[in-house]
């Protein structure tokens, strides 16, 4: 499959207006100037702790949240300020949290066809009930899980009935918001490959958001890591786990546990232990604060990214 960028993202923002526990108001740059561009029929991951962004990027490029400024290129056109109405069965969603993503009253044979009713208005009831019951077939549920309720199925079996709602209107791209996240491991590993299967099916596209990176280096051709609104490492899966650049990425690779308690670390990272508050400084690095390498300029510039080798960017003082 020729591979040509079907997703470009420029400069996006999206900024709240928050309050303090005393009523002092401030803003809250959740994502803060992002851009990237995710290639056809790849999986771009994008890592980082709770509360860096992730989840609001994700939701804003699908225009679930309306983007403060930037732009949102998909296979050529801008749909940064358009109705979306045309691209929703193009572009679609897997939620973090299965049980709460399905309405707990609706049988699964409905919450699988509503969105083709909405998408596909030429589909009979019959074609609407034939393509239910092999979307479950495809993710490995029994064709007798259309009568049921969701409440009836563990959360590894949610979230395949998730998958498969996103399946239905036969997108191109699909944001996966932390889907195996909420999972026991026994579960994340078959998540992962059901996704890896129907991507190779049915050349898809994906976004996978994930804090996880020992589940994001499994899955994703690409690897963004995310930090407080901002995109500080980007290059390809490998590179960037093996060879990270950036200190906030080394410090998410050391957080990964091991399995031998014994094995030694060369040298120990302090990540922020609370991301909630978003402490953004007003100028320079965000993570000069926490980083051992800090130097003037990091507390002066913002650093921009930087290619440190061949597709391989960090923006750091470092390389500049």
């Amino acid at each position: 499959m020729e591979r040509y960028p079907l997703l470009n993202i420029d400069k996006l923002k999206k900024h709240y207006q928050v309050r303090s526990k005393v009523g002092r108001k401030s803003i809250l740059r959740a994502v803060d100037g992002v851009s990237f561009e995710i290639l056809k029929g790849e999986t771009l991951g994008l890592v980082g702790e709770s509360g860096c962004g992730k989840t609001t990027l994700g939701r804003t490029i699908l225009r679930l949240a309306e983007p403060d400024s930037g732009s949102i290129i998909y296979d050529g056109e801008d749909i940064t300020g358009i109705n979306m109405r045309p691209y929703r069965a193009k572009m679609q969603i897997i939620f973090q949290d299965p049980s709460g993503s399905l309405d707990p009253r609706t049988r699964i044979r409905d919450i699988i066809a509503e969105g083709i009713k909405v998408n596909k208005s030429g589909f009979s009831k019959t074609e609407r009930t034939d393509r239910v019951l092999s979307l479950l077939e495809s993710v490995g549920l029994t064709p007798d899980s259309a009568y049921r309720y969701p409440h009836e199925f563990s959360g590894g079996q949610q979230q395949r009935i998730g998958i498969a709602r996103a399946l239905a209107v036969e997108p191109e791209f699909i944001v996966c918001d932390e889907p195996v996240s909420s999972l026991d491991v026994s579960y994340q590993s078959q998540i992962v490959n059901l996704l890896k299967d129907m991507q190779e099916k049915l050349k898809l596209t994906y976004l996978f958001i994930s804090h996880d990176l020992s589940v994001v280096r499994h899955i994703s051709d690409r690897i963004g890591v995310m930090y407080l609104g901002k995109l500080v490492e980007f290059g390809m899966s490998e590179e960037v786990i093996h060879n990270p650049a950036h200190q906030y990425s080394k410090a998410l690779l050391e957080a990964i546990p091991v399995p031998d308690p014994k094995i030694g670390r060369a040298k120990e990272h302090k990540l922020l232990e609370e991301t909630a508050d978003f402490g953004i400084p007003d100028k320079g690095c965000r993570y000069c604060h926490q980083c051992e390498y800090a130097m003037p300029a990091c507390f002066e510039d913002e650093p921009e990214l930087s290619e440190v080798s061949p597709d391989h960017f960090c923006a750091c003082h470092l390389y500049a």
